[in-house]
């Protein structure tokens, strides 16, 4: 009876031990600092004025009015004529899916972006009008 008693108690601290390893970075000892070697990361500027804002890796443009039907490749056809496409992010309907009708085209500078958007805004892709504007903007201070 006293080795079936120490199978139990054996069995109950796996099991603890194993709750508490549960979840994201249950693992990771080091600290922040550490782990990403003392870099900083770009901050926005609080400052600045209303308007356009980069975001902390490049210019994202909103393009919505997209046709369900469409694939990364024609988003990028069709703004990769304007600069280099850093990322294209395109949401899928998870019961369809197809594209959830918007995406957002991401630039390295923001000469790129804002020709994008102008030549873009208005015009069609795949026998639907999109809308092209910014997806970052600092709103104008109310007084």
């Amino acid at each position: 009876m006293a080795d079936d008693e120490m199978a139990h108690d054996e069995r109950d601290e796996r099991m603890d031990s194993d709750m508490k390893r549960k979840g994201r970075g249950h693992r990771d000892t080091t600290e922040w600092a550490d782990r990403y070697g003392g870099a900083r990361f770009k901050e926005l500027d609080p400052n600045a004025k209303p308007g356009p804002t980069a975001s902390v890796e490049g210019w994202v443009v909103f393009i919505t009015g997209i046709n369900e039907e469409a694939q990364e490749e024609d988003v990028h056809e069709a703004f990769a004529e304007f600069g280099e496409v850093k990322n294209i992010y395109m949401n899928l309907d998870r019961q369809t899916g197809f594209v959830k009708g918007y995406a957002l085209v991401e630039y390295k500078s923001q000469k790129e972006a804002q020709a994008a958007i102008n030549e873009m805004n208005g015009k069609e892709l795949l026998t639907q009008t999109i809308q092209v504007d910014w997806a970052f903007k600092k709103p104008q201070r109310r007084r």
